[in-house]
C-alpha cells in the first residue's frame, strides 16, 4: 500500500496515557519491520529490552516526544534527546511507508531548529538506515550492541539543520 491509501497523520506531544499503545507499537515494528535485517534471536533480544514501560515512559517523558494519530489513533512515534539524540522513531507496521515516519521527522527537525539545535543525531537499526539516508541524514560510524551475548549493528547519523526556520520566522 503506498501513501495515497493513507490519511495524513495529525501529530500531538506525548501523554503517559499513550504508554501502551507505544509500547504496542514499538514491539510490532521490532518484531515485523526488521526481519529483512536482525535475525529472530537479534529480534527477540532487542523486543526484551522494550518490555521496561518504566524506564520507557521515563525516556519519553524527559524528551521531546510526538505521537502521530490516524483516526484519533496512536500509529507512530518519535523522541528527541537533550543535545539533538532522536532516541526513538517507531511506526506501526500496518501503516510502514505510508508518510507516518517522514510526518514525524520533519516535525521533530523544524522543532529542534527552532530551538536552536544545530545538528541531530541518530542511531538507526539498519532497518531505519535508508529512510534516515533518504531525509538527508550522513553515516558517521557503525555501532554493535551487546545485548546479553546478542550483537545487533546500527549506525550513528547525523544531519545538519539549516537556519530555514529562522527565515521562515521572518516571512
Amino acid at each position: 500500500m503506498n501513501a495515497s491509501a493513507f490519511p495524513k497523520p495529525t501529530l500531538r506531544p506525548f501523554l503517559s496515557a499513550d504508554l501502551p499503545l507505544l509500547a504496542e507499537i514499538r514491539l510490532a515494528a521490532i518484531e515485523e519491520l526488521t526481519a529483512d535485517d536482525y535475525d529472530e534471536s537479534q529480534r527477540r533480544a532487542w523486543a526484551s529490552r522494550a518490555d521496561d514501560e518504566e524506564a520507557f515512559d521515563r525516556s519519553l517523558a524527559k524528551g521531546l516526544t510526538l505521537i502521530a494519530l490516524i483516526g484519533g489513533g496512536p500509529v507512530g512515534f518519535i523522541s528527541l534527546q537533550e543535545g539533538g539524540l532522536i532516541d526513538q522513531l517507531y511506526v506501526h507496521p500496518a501503516v510502514a511507508r505510508s508518510g507516518v515516519a517522514s510526518a514525524l521527522i520533519d516535525a521533530i527537525e523544524k522543532l529542534a531548529a527552532a530551538r536552536g539545535v544545530a545538528t541531530l543525531e541518530t542511531d538507526a537499526s539498519d532497518t531505519a538506515k535508508p529512510f534516515f539516508e533518504k531525509h538527508g541524514y550522513v553515516a558517521q560510524r557503525r555501532n554493535t550492541i551487546d545485548l546479553d551475548g546478542v550483537y545487533l549493528g546500527n549506525t550513528r547519523m547525523t544531519k545538519k539543520l539549516s537556519s530555514k526556520s529562522a527565515q521562515d520566522k521572518r516571512l
